[in-house]
């Protein structure tokens, strides 16, 4: 995802890429961001910096990195940003506005939700996915970056309810993310599979339920229908769980499958999808940290 904002964003904005994933550095730093769209790749310069000291004084920050990665971010956003900044998160998952507002103070932060993707396929060179806008609660500080985003193609909305969105998007994640993980497919052959659509329609349902003991109500009526109409979209979209899977990395299931049934159970809801899909997912997980020392 940085490296399909950070392109699009290139010719509009003065970019730095700040990571620590030194193969991904390395290859900014030597060929810059290659971005594959329909079949033709471009290639974007772009600053990489590896030390938050590098970047000091950045007016606005975009936070894509995976949720279990949030918490150091927001360590070296406290580094970098200005104290007129403002950091926008468009993650997966719950709990990331809270660890940064916790670290940056609420002023300095946003809240964000896209359905853009993009598939890694090597060191700073990634495939974009399944084109949507970006949604995001109305901030002072965010309008030069909005023009931005407009300038480098993306749509941009300001909505009164991000968190409705957030939770729209977490049903989602939740129906397709673990699935396509266990079962190493692509988001479009969910679809072809009976008992892959069942489980879905479940998970995404328990979202809803939970959402609603919480007092939020979720964009669309069915969040199972729009489930499935996401995994249309983006059929032959490698969910980026599945490439997590495939790398033998952490994923982010607690923010996903984990923080809903977390939340049930604050509320008394029951949610044995998710428990079941997070419960495999870290099974997985704990199998190959096993078999590595």
């Amino acid at each position: 995802m940085a490296c399909l904002f950070g392109a699009r964003l290139a010719e509009h904005a003065d970019v730095t890429l700040l990571g620590t994933w030194p193969e991904g550095v390395q290859a900014l730093r030597t060929e810059g961001i290659r971005l594959e769209v329909e079949g033709l790749e471009t290639r974007r310069s772009v600053r990489v910096a590896t030390d938050p000291g590098e970047c000091a004084g950045a007016r606005h920050a975009l936070v894509l990195v995976k949720s279990w990665q949030t918490r150091r971010a927001a360590v070296h956003l406290a580094a970098c940003l200005a104290p007129d900044g403002v950091a926008l998160t468009l993650q997966n998952g719950l709990g990331n506005l809270e660890i940064l507002t916790e670290a940056l103070g609420a002023e300095r932060c946003a809240l964000g939700v896209t359905t853009s993707g993009a598939t890694l396929l090597g060191p700073g060179r990634a495939r974009a996915g399944g084109a949507g806008p970006v949604h995001m609660a109305a901030h002072p500080r965010l309008g030069i970056l909005v023009g931005e985003l407009h300038a480098a193609g993306f749509a941009v909305l300001e909505v009164e309810d991000v968190e409705s969105l957030l939770w729209g998007k977490l049903a989602v994640n939740a129906a397709i993310n673990p699935l396509t993980a266990l079962l190493g497919i692509p988001n479009g052959e969910l679809l072809a599979r009976p008992h892959a659509r069942d489980l879905m329609a479940a998970a995404a349902q328990e979202v809803v339920a939970v959402a609603a003991a919480l007092g939020i109500r979720l964009p669309a009526e069915k969040a199972d229908e729009q489930a499935f109409e996401v995994a249309r979209r983006t059929a032959h979209n490698r969910s980026s769980m599945l490439q997590d899977v495939e790398r033998k990395a952490p994923t982010e299931i607690d923010a996903i499958c984990g923080a809903v049934v977390n939340a049930g159970r604050r509320r008394g809801v029951p949610t044995p999808v998710n428990f079941a899909l997070g419960s495999m997912v870290q099974a997985l997980v704990e199998g190959w940290r096993q078999a590595t020392p």
